[in-house]
């Protein structure tokens, strides 16, 4: 039992790894999903139908699809990859960039439907008051909005987590599967896999997986709850 949990280097690389590019996507991931949130939730415009089938795409689609396409737009050899290497001398592809930028893509939709639904749900009669007292938009929408959507800002950010965390096939196709640089918990898993005899590193990494996963879900559940008794 001793030896199942002794890891190593490169296992605990890639647990670090893992939680950092998860981290990175949700507080990423979180802004634009209040405002994109906001928008679908409270406006009609033309072509809207479109813009959610394009945000809602990555769902449905297959990972690596993502990824390919991410490699194609952001690649070395694309323009927009050549022009941040001739300006910037930045890499995106095959890069922890690359890494965070994939989990973002995949897990973007489910923040965004969470803050969204959370949203439709808060009484814009109570944004039309505060509005009429005085506070602008913006006041208005950090003061009332969010406050009453936060638990499914919150649910939503930790799916996003969640999902980052078991991101795989676009992790591995704009990624790569690099040790120590963008070899997340799944990538450093699927690598044992193929290697007879390492059964054990990959069941106890398959073990951190699902409890990094389940302690992020139940602190979620607890704070939701936390705040909806706080409101009575």
């Amino acid at each position: 039992m001793t030896e199942l949990f002794s890891f190593n280097d490169a296992e605990l690389q890639a647990i670090f790894l893992s939680v950092k590019v998860a981290v990175y996507c949700s507080l990423i991931s979180l802004p634009l999903a209040l405002w994109v949130g906001y928008k679908m939730a409270r406006y009609n415009f033309y072509g809207k139908s479109v813009i959610e089938s394009i945000i809602h795409l990555p769902l449905v689609m297959p990972p690596v699809t993502t990824g390919y396409l991410l490699l194609l737009l952001l690649g070395s050899k694309s323009l927009i990859g050549q022009w941040l290497m001739d300006s910037f001398g930045i890499k995106l592809s095959f890069s922890f960039q690359a890494a965070v930028i994939a989990s973002v893509f995949v897990s973007f939709p489910l923040i965004v439907r969470s803050v969204r639904t959370a949203m439709e749900m808060v009484d814009t009669g109570l944004e039309e008051a505060s509005r009429m007292l005085g506070a602008g938009k913006i006041k208005t929408f950090f003061k009332i909005t969010v406050p009453l959507a936060l638990p499914g800002i919150i649910s939503g950010t930790i799916l996003a987590f969640a999902r980052s965390l078991g991101e795989f096939g676009a992790t591995i196709t704009f990624a790569g599967n690099i040790e120590g640089e963008t070899q997340t918990l799944p990538l450093a898993i699927y690598a044992y896999m193929q290697v007879p005899g390492k059964e054990d590193p990959t069941l106890r990494l398959v073990i951190v997986s699902i409890v990094i996963s389940f302690v992020a879900m139940t602190l979620s559940e607890w704070y939701i709850k936390k705040i909806k008794n706080d409101r009575g």
